[in-house]
């Protein structure tokens, strides 16, 4: 029994050590999210296949939130505010690996259209153009998150099924791809005007609720991309941009 116990106490250190290791790795001014404000709940699409390219992006070797300290302690605020009104955030995406975006730029020149749910009026050649998607960006600083709210008491979504005939993201909430967060009138990373955050395409409650989220994030100092109702960044956009692995924390 007592040599059980030895083992099992030998693999706790053994656990602990590597989860230190894995946040000592990170450079200097990064954080876990987790480990600042662990009530905020956490969906990294790019970790999945549930995203536009239809595949995980390199560089996403955990499905962890990264973020600049400052950046995720403003972002504890904001959660920390809706919950007061029973509400909570979730994170789609953090901290973004300059390969990362590579590998989207890379994607908007083949061929492949099994991911249109995400364009469903566009050609994927112009998104660079008309700036839904960057060669360069704030994301790879680690002060930009991409957002949304969900009710405190929600469950979790359905699970994403890869072989399903998901409608497009500018459909309605019940045809899109499974989310449990409140409908802002469009999916995640939908390339559309109607993902503008003042668009005119949405109606009455979605825009309320884009007004609710906007409002909390503002008040802690982010600031919204105006063709993104989920993207956020905060502060001064530092100069560097990093390419480090997100690993598991």
């Amino acid at each position: 029994m007592r040599a059980v116990v030895r083992r099992f106490l030998a693999v706790l250190l053994l656990c602990t050590a590597c989860a230190a290791a894995a946040r000592e790795a990170l450079p200097a001014g990064f954080v876990y999210l987790r480990d600042v404000a662990p009530a905020i709940a956490q969906e990294m699409r790019y970790a999945t296949a549930d995203n536009f390219t239809g595949h995980p992006l390199p560089g996403y070797d955990a499905p962890e939130c990264v973020l600049r300290r400052d950046a995720a302690l403003a972002l504890a605020r904001v959660e920390t505010d809706l919950a007061r009104r029973d509400l909570r955030l979730k994170v789609y995406d953090c901290y973004r690996p300059t390969r990362a975006v590579a590998a989207m730029a890379h994607w908007t020149r083949t061929a492949d259209r099994s991911t249109q749910r995400f364009y469903p009026t566009l050609d994927k050649r112009r998104l660079f153009t008309l700036g839904y998607i960057a060669s360069h960006s704030v994301h790879s600083t680690g002060t930009a998150v991409d957002v949304t709210i969900v009710k405190r008491d929600a469950g979790p979504a359905p699970a994403f099924d890869p072989h399903a005939d998901y409608g497009p993201c500018t459909g309605a909430a019940k045809r899109r791809a499974p989310d449990n967060s409140l409908d802002m009138g469009t999916a995640f990373d939908c390339f559309s005007p109607n993902s503008f955050t003042a668009s005119a395409l949405i109606n009455a409650e979605q825009k309320r609720w884009r007004g609710v989220l906007v409002a909390a994030m503002h008040k802690r100092g982010f600031h919204n991309y105006f063709r993104e109702w989920w993207h956020f960044s905060y502060g001064p956009r530092p100069k560097q941009a990093y390419d480090f692995p997100i690993e598991a924390r």
